[in-house]
């Protein structure tokens, strides 16, 4: 009988200890690269609503030559405000791919998020002008603020940090998130309340909003700027117009997903470049200084397994977690 009987949990407290942005960037850019080569798998995508008014998912995949398989199940339950708790719930199960076993249930919240952040950051320093210094975020949640935090950490050229709130209210959580990486840096932080103007004043724009609808108009956007949207995952969804993927260089990072559940699906005959393909050469990229480009994040497997298999390593190298038994069936 094989001697793999412990299952190792991460909490989310544990997760926090073992995170380092540096290295969660580079097992994002990993994702990309195994994806673009075709080594990385990505299984089919479970989105559904449910009658509770929540939204539940699986996103699955492997890496067959490096012994990695893997799901995340996740989700959106906004009843949750209602419990002064997180609406976003995700759990990831690393598995033995030539047994079956389980190796690690790790909460998934932390790693949706900081691999998410890091996605956009990946694509930001791909895509968007080095030298800009303006920066638009749409939302104020956790995405929105990882999404701020990694945009100043990969640009520090950045001068201004412009934030819509859904609703126009004031968001202290967002402004303490960043205001201390914004102020060493000589960012300033400010509210914004008409769209299309902070759009046009921008040369980032991010959208991570819930996907109710187009966030500003067409006309707003700018030569040479550059748009990461990540609130755009689910059929039905939507922060672009109508009209701005036609005028854009569109990136994305799954195309079938993309087209699928990802803004793409407003226009699915728009031509789109996987990330990974321009990190690996297979697609070829220079930006032109007056270029509008767009990168449609709807997040994949890949990037999970990726971040979830770093965090277990370390773990286990450092005795971190919760070992349990686990036997096997005989």
């Amino acid at each position: 009988m094989p001697d793999n009987t412990k299952l190792l949990l991460l909490n989310n407290h544990q997760v926090d200890a073992l995170i380092d942005p540096d290295e969660v960037l580079s097992a994002v850019r990993e994702a990309f690269v195994l994806h673009s080569q075709g080594s990385g798998r990505l299984f089919p995508v479970v989105r559904e609503r449910l009658s509770s008014g929540g939204v539940f998912g699986i996103k699955s995949g492997d890496v067959g030559g490096e012994s990695l398989l893997g799901f995340k199940a996740a989700g959106f339950w906004p009843e949750n405000r209602q419990r002064n708790a997180e609406a976003h719930q995700a759990t990831i199960m690393l598995i033995d791919p030539d047994t079956g076993r389980p190796l690690s249930v790790i909460d998934g919240n932390a790693i949706t998020t900081i691999r998410t952040g890091a996605a956009g950051g990946l694509g930001l320093r791909q895509f968007a002008r080095p030298d800009s210094t303006r920066l638009c975020i749409f939302g104020t949640g956790t995405q929105a603020q990882i999404q701020a935090r990694f945009a100043l950490r990969l640009f520090p050229s950045l001068r201004i940090l412009r934030f819509l709130s859904h609703d126009g209210r004031p968001a202290p959580r967002f402004e303490a998130a960043v205001g201390l990486l914004a102020a060493r840096l000589g960012c300033q932080v400010v509210q914004a309340s008409h769209p299309d103007a902070a759009v046009a004043a921008s040369d980032i724009v991010i959208t991570a909003t819930t996907g109710q609808g187009p966030l500003f108009h067409a006309e707003a956007v700018q030569p040479g700027t550059h748009l990461n949207c990540v609130g755009t995952d689910t059929i039905g969804k939507r922060e672009l117009p109508e009209g701005l993927p036609a005028r854009a260089h569109v990136f994305v990072d799954d195309l079938v997903q993309a087209r699928e559940i990802g803004e793409m699906q407003w226009s699915r005959q728009t031509h789109g470049i996987q990330i990974g393909d321009v990190l690996t050469g297979k697609a070829d990229f220079a930006r032109k200084p007056d270029d509008i480009t767009l990168f449609d994040m709807t997040g994949m497997a890949l990037q999970d397994l990726t971040v979830a298999r770093l965090l277990m390593q370390k773990a286990r190298a450092a005795g971190i977690g919760t070992l349990v038994d686990w036997p096997w069936q005989s």
